[in-house]
Order: structure tokens, then sequence, then C-alpha cells
């Protein structure tokens, strides 16, 4: 099956009571059993719910993977992953990574005794310099939030191997539409449902998805024993989301690559980070292991003026100055002071999130539209 009909039949059965097309809303916390123990395969929501499972099917059918898991939020995915480990293990982590992912670890599992090393990794070869007998995990993004740097997922897989390591991938940015890590050899792919997968700006949830039986029972034993799970309004909308993902996604490749090369032509903006310019430093590696580039695009302006930034996403009209990315809507961010407020200015700097980038998440309006309110806006 393509992936294209993956998005709409993957993993998907009628509903065996009445026929219904799309899994109906099962907005129960129990079922009943005719006796101690016998049930029909559901007995609390928290461990199962049909509509859950049916998520989890589709999480599993998309990335090519065979096991699929739904949380309450990407955050509660990735603690569940975190909760692999034991005091004394060590993660290496990419350098550029969602705040909230840094937070997560350095907040509140450094507390337990796991050591993260945070490296530049846009160089696989660089990883094996920090793998030692206590690391456990490689966790990547790719592409990065928000300077857009590019892993070689599958340089990184063949490194983890070599040393018994699991390879964790965040897949938000690129979604399975254009990127697989399953299939370029990673162990385990997260995604923070909220955004591309759920394409409306309508839910919170996160998802793992597997290959690996032995595995997947460890993580389906910490998301029921944990109970961080997502409910069945939003495994609901999350279906909705996947059927239309690779038409959404086509959509916001192609005025993600028109803003782009905008906004690498205005003289007032200094630098566009996009993977999908051959000037990016892993352009050649974006080609190999993602379908397209995305619609995620971060830039600066000229002068690395702070208030010249704030003052261009306070005048966007059409661009949405919000949190979060990946919906139908564009939306425009300041990382320094919103996704990444929670990493300290220094090691944000270092990465190159400095307080006057600017991130886009390009939506599905008229390219035309975009490009007259950031004309607009930049002046």
């Amino acid at each position: 099956m393509k992936f294209n009909t993956k998005t709409i039949h993957g993993g998907q059965k009628h509903d065996p009571a009445y026929g219904a097309v799309m899994p109906p809303i099962y907005q129960t916390s129990t079922y009943a059993q005719s006796t101690p123990g016998g049930h029909k395969g559901f007995e609390y929501s928290r461990t199962h719910n049909p509509t859950r499972q049916a998520l989890e099917n589709a999480f599993a059918s998309i990335e090519n993977g065979e096991y699929g898991l739904a949380f309450g939020s990407g955050l509660a995915a990735i603690d569940a992953v975190m909760k692999l480990l034991k005091p004394g293990d060590e993660v290496i982590s990419t350098n550029d990574l969602y705040g909230g992912t840094y937070r997560l670890f350095t907040s509140i599992f450094k507390n337990f005794g796991i050591k993260f090393n945070f490296i530049g990794m846009q160089n696989a070869s660089n990883i094996e310099d920090y793998i030692t007998e206590n690391t456990k995990i490689i966790w990547v993004e790719t592409p990065t939030n928000p300077m857009m740097n590019i892993i070689d997922i599958k340089a990184t897989a063949e490194i983890a191997k070599k040393h018994n390591v699991l390879l964790a991938v965040d897949n938000t940015f690129a979604t399975p539409y254009l990127q697989q890590p399953l299939d370029l050899g990673a162990d385990l792919v997260m995604h923070s449902a909220t955004k591309y997968i759920g394409g409306h700006s309508d839910l919170v949830m996160g998802a793992l998805i597997v290959k690996d039986k032995e595995l997947a029972d460890k993580l389906y034993f910490i998301q029921n024993a944990s109970g961080a799970v997502c409910g069945p309004q939003d495994s609901f909308l999350a279906l909705r989301g996947i059927k239309t993902l690779h038409v959404r996604m086509q959509r916001h490749c192609e005025n993600g690559r028109a803003v782009a090369e905008y906004l690498q032509s205005h003289p007032k903006i200094e630098k566009v980070y996009w993977p999908g310019f051959e000037s990016h430093p892993n352009h050649e590696i974006a080609k190999a292991q993602m379908k397209d580039f995305g619609g995620m695009i971060s830039f600066v302006t000229k002068g690395n003026d702070y208030n010249e930034a704030i003052k261009i996403v306070e005048n966007l009209k059409v661009f949405t100055l919000a949190e979060s990315l990946g919906g139908v809507e564009s939306l425009c961010g300041h990382p320094a002071s919103m996704t990444h407020a929670s990493i300290p200015k220094e090691e944000r700097e270092k990465t190159g999130v400095v307080d006057s980038l600017i991130r886009l998440s390009v939506g599905i309006e008229d390219e035309e539209d975009l490009i007259n309110d950031l004309k607009q806006a930049i002046g």
C-alpha cells in the first residue's frame, strides 16, 4: 500500500458494530465483562480504548512500523522513552532541539541521575566521541527546531547499532510523508502529533512508533503504568487529520519553497534557514532522506536587531503570532521568548537561536497572500 493510501486506510477496519467508516468515539472509561476477566479485548480506557487503538494502528502504518502508541502530548511520549533508562545511563542529544525537550531532559531526568550530552550532529561521526559504556539512547531531531539543521539518520543508525545504542528520532517537522526514520535504521520515532499529524491546531498529542516487539512491550507497559494517554475525542481528531496529511504536506512544501525563496531575495533579510537551499550545509543529505523540504523556515534580519524582529512578528496579519506549528494556518514565532525560552540564553545562542530569530510555520493558504503579508510586515 502506497503512503497516500495508507493515510486513509492504513491499519484501519470498519467498525464491527454498524460498519461505520470512521472509527467511532468510544467515550467510555470502562467496559462490561461477562465474568471476571471475560471481556472483548477492552477493560479500562487507560489501558486500551478502541478509538485510540485505531489511531495507534494508523501511526504504525504511516511510519512503516509495527507498533504505535498515542500519548497526551509530545512531551509525554518523550517522557515514556526516558523511563526506559535508569540512574547512571547516558543520552546523546542534538544541541539544537525543541526547548520543551531540553527542559524535560535537564530539569526532570537529570535529577534522576541520567546524564545528557548535547552536541552538534550535522557531522554524524562526531557522535562516536561521546559514546560510553553507559550510553543508551541517541536522541535526534531532523530537521531541528528551530535552526533547520539536517542530521544523517542512516549514518547515525549505523553508529548506534555498532555500539548497541537505541536511536530515537523526533520526526515532527518532517512528518512520515517526507521522511521515515525506521526505514533508515532508527529504532524509535516520536511525533508531537499536535503539529502536522493533527494538522488543524485543535488537539495536543504525542506518538511513538517502533518495529521491535520487545521495545514496544516495554513502552506499552510504561504507557499504561504512567497513564499519560490521550482521550478518545483527540484520537478521533488525529485520525481525521492523518487522512489529509499527504495533501496538506504537498501544499506546505509548495508554499514553504515560495516563502523561503522570497525571504532569501529580500534585501533586509540576513539569513534564511531552510534545507531546500543548495547552500544549506546538509542539503544533499536532506535530498537523500526526505521527499521534499517542508514548510518550516527560520530567518534573521540584517543587523540582528531584536526590536526589528518583534516589530515584524507583531505586524504580520495572515501569519498568526502563536506557539506551535504544523496547522493549516500559517504561524510565526519568536523562539528566544516563546518555544525556546526554557533554554538559557548562552546555550541558545551557541546554536544560532539569537534574539532576532523568527520561525515560520508556513500554512496552506494562497502563497501570494503569504508573501504579501511578509512584504508589508518587513517593509
